[in-house]
Formats: C-alpha cells, structure tokens, sequence
C-alpha cells in the first residue's frame, strides 16, 4: 500500500524548504478552511504534503487553529500518516532543551476546543465517535521516528507524555509544578485535540515534540518567554529538518497495510449511529 505524509509544521516550523516539486493548493472542509494553503511536493521521491499549523506567518493562537479542517484536508490530500512538529517546555530536568521528545501519551487541560468530527453539527458525520486513546499517537510510526533519530545521532526520548494547555498564556509556577508532580514530560498548547481527529480520521499521527525551555518550574533557570522560545527553536531546527529528511523514505520503504487498515477499523467501528 503506497503512502503519502502530511507534516505539519508547529511554531519556528512553518514552512520549511524540503519539499521538491512543490505546489500550493486551497482546500475547503465541512468545518472551513485549513491554517493555509496545503503544500503538496516530494521529499527524496516520497510524497508529502507540509502544513503550517498556525499559518505561515504565525498568525493564529493554538486556540483558534481549525483543527478539524487542518486534519481534514491532509485526509482529502490522500495522507496515510501525520508526523507533526510541537515547540513544547520541559518538565523534567533530564529533558533539556534541544533535545528531541516522541510522545506516547497527553494529558489534556483543554477547556475551548472541539475534540471531535462527530458533533452533531449539520456538516458532521452522524453518530457519535467514541474513539480509543489508550495508544493515541502510532507506536511503529513513533519507534521509526525514533530509529532515524538514533542513526543521526540526535538525543532524543524514544517516548514521553505531553500536558496541552489551553494558552495563549504560559503556565504559572505552581501549574508548572503540579503538571512535574504529575509524572508528566513536557507541555505545549496544540497536541489536543489534533492527535484525536488524526484517529478520528484513521490516520497513523506521531509527534515530534521540541523542547525549548523549562517552562516554569525550575527556579534557577529563566522562565519561559516567546523570545527564549524562538531562540531555542532556531538554534535546532536543522535537527528537525535532518530527521524529517531522513526518516520520510524510512516510511515509505516500509509495509504499512496492517496499520492503515487497523486505523481505519478503529475509525469506522467507534461511531455509534442511533437507531
């Protein structure tokens, strides 16, 4: 079964310059238009289609991204996988910025986002979705990911478990502190409720999570700010890139039947329609 990878690209990850043949489209969804144009091309002949998840000029906060349509016109574009991209802080000291997270789990204190394609609405499917997340993110997507980052050589956590916040704002020292005494790995403010409409919609979704500060917490570093956010990114984004570039034709080389089709079962077979 032939593959296709959407990316979406998080904050400092907007729009990248690693697809060949590169060619914008507008898509429409049921639940409006996408954060921008899809960009559809080729990454060492594998096709891929990059997203900007908050626009390419950043001009959308995490709570105002139309996730639905974002997940909704990768689906229509003919993706089989979603590896995205998340700035995130670091819970944990052993996590330092720089460093390379892919998440096994989340925690959600979400309060204002629609988690589900199934909402009743006039332009929703009928039924109501009741989707698993006891494995939310693909566990063979993620080991691949974490394979390409060992063979570069990169530091990385081969998992870890991310709390979404609802933003814009950071976290205050005590949430900080309650989410570290939660066990939890890093925070950030956009894996939820886009990893539920990725199963929603039966695609295999992992997430690249970047640390780029200790959030609150730790006391005897600098608090997080949007500057010291940015600064960090930039200093790694290559490592992105390289990994992307790396572990694309690693999927594509790989038989990925038994998965799609298991995405999809789970999919089709959670919708409860009433009788």
């Amino acid at each position: 079964m032939s593959v296709k990878i959407g990316i979406i690209g998080g904050t400092g990850l907007d729009n990248p310059n690693i697809l060949d043949e590169r060619v914008e489209k507008e898509y429409d969804t049921p639940y409006g238009k996408p954060s921008d144009q899809l960009i559809s091309g080729k990454i060492k002949g594998v096709p891929c289609v990059l997203l900007a998840r908050h626009g390419r000029k950043h001009s959308i906060m995490p709570t105002n991204v139309n996730f639905r349509a974002n997940i909704d016109a990768l689906k229509q574009a003919g993706c089989t996988h979603v590896i995205v991209t998340t700035a995130c802080g670091s819970l944990q000291q052993h996590v330092e910025p720089g460093d390379i997270v892919i998440l096994d789990q989340f925690l959600d204190r979400t309060t204002k986002r629609t988690s589900t394609f199934y909402d009743g609405h006039q332009n929703s499917p009928a039924g109501v979705c009741h989707i698993p997340m006891s494995e939310p993110f693909c566990a063979k997507l993620r080991e691949t990911i974490s394979n390409s980052a060992s063979s570069l050589n990169l530091k990385h956590h081969r998992s870890g478990t991310v709390v979404t916040i609802e933003g814009p704002r950071f976290s205050s020292r005590a949430e900080s502190r309650l989410f570290k005494s939660w066990g939890a790995t890093v925070v950030n403010m956009t894996t939820v409720p886009e990893v539920c409409l990725a199963n929603e919609a039966g695609l295999l979704y992992a997430s690249i999570a970047l640390p780029t500060d200790y959030d609150a917490w730790l006391e005897t570093e600098q608090a997080v700010t949007v500057e010291l956010a940015l600064a960090a990114f930039k200093q790694n984004i290559n490592k992105v890139i390289d990994l992307l570039l790396d572990v694309v034709p690693r999927i594509a080389a790989m038989d990925w039947t038994e998965e799609i089709n298991e995405a999809k079962t789970k999919a089709s077979t959670s919708v409860m329609l009433s009788h």
